[in-house]
């Protein structure tokens, strides 16, 4: 159970009375995540998730909040936060920040078809179009920067083989992006893995948890999504997969010459970001709740794969 601050009915009917959006009728404790406390909330006009916020900084809340209150504006498929009859969305309940938010259709697709590849990447690249013109700012916390930084925290829990090969690809890394100019940025997802989509059949309801949202490489964005959705179990790329999320995507932000250029090493530097998180979490900085973590060597096997075989080409624009 991912519920870390319990909640009881007349809790959430006295904050519910904060905003228009119905009375009370049931609250369910959702089982899943690995940061905040959410629960489904049925009112006797809609449905909605309420989340309480159990780590990370408080203060970068309202990037969140303005960053998904400017997507909804712009007709992305995201749960822009519900405000309160002041016109406020970010609360305080049970001492914690909280959010209310619209339940949005679907589940989390495990295999996802080529058409909802095609709908991810056409909703991406709709995203990214629009959010390179969002005035919000927060720095990605999971860049190159972060790569040198905390790297050497889990040198010790790894083989020796592990330990050169993560230690030379971020020397690579830092060739390609150290020192070279700047690609496209805008507001970014930061986790955009399947779990973090839901779709209604083939039709995306809608993406969710924006927690890891960030200003950075729009290419950064697009090497996460890649990974999870177009890889095998082995970590090679799926060529049906993957043309079809960057077609779709293509169609709405057309890639630039450095963007293809830089992409093969994206590619393998997203696959060390997660390979690494995950080892700190397992060896480091474990959940303070029990939770299972994630496998990194899943990501190690995506990264080992795309040094071997490269990229796949990518589609015209």
């Amino acid at each position: 159970m991912a519920v870390f601050t319990p909640l009881n009915d007349s809790q959430v009917a006295d904050f519910l009375e904060r905003f228009d959006v119905g009375r009370l009728v049931a609250l369910e404790d959702v089982a899943s995540g690995t940061e905040n406390s959410t629960f489904f909330v049925t009112t006797g006009c809609q449905s909605l998730v309420l989340t309480l916020f159990e780590q990370g900084e408080h203060d970068e809340l309202p990037f969140f909040v303005e960053l998904l209150d400017y997507l909804a504006d712009h007709r992305l498929p995201v749960p822009g936060p519900v405000h309160d009859c002041h016109g406020i969305a970010l609360q305080t309940l049970a001492d914690k920040p909280a959010l209310l938010f619209p339940r949005l259709p679907g589940k989390h697709p495990k295999a996802p078809n080529l058409t909802q590849c095609r709908a991810l990447g056409d909703t991406l690249g709709r995203m990214h179009f629009v959010s390179q013109r969002f005035a919000g700012h927060r720095p990605n916390p999971r860049d190159l920067h972060w790569l040198l930084a905390s790297h050497h925290q889990v040198l010790a829990y790894l083989a020796p083989d592990d330990q050169t090969l993560m230690a030379d690809e971020i020397d690579t890394y830092q060739g390609v992006f150290g020192d070279a100019g700047a690609l496209p940025q805008g507001a970014i997802h930061g986790d955009l893995f399947r779990d973090n989509t839901l779709f209604d059949g083939d039709t995306l309801g809608g993406i969710i948890d924006f927690y890891n949202g960030c200003t950075g490489d729009l290419l950064f964005d697009l090497a996460i999504v890649v990974n999870d959705w177009a890889s095998d179990a082995d970590g090679s790329l799926d060529r049906e997969r993957h043309d079809a999320l960057i077609e779709a995507y293509q169609a709405r932000r057309p890639l630039t010459d450095v963007e293809r250029e830089r992409w093969p090493t994206m590619l393998r530097m997203t696959a060390l970001r997660y390979w690494l998180s995950r080892l700190l979490v397992v060896y480091v900085d474990p959940p303070a709740h029990e939770l299972t973590p994630h496998d990194p060597e899943r990501f190690r096997t995506i990264l080992k794969s795309r040094i071997a075989h490269g990229a796949l080409p990518l589609p015209s624009a």
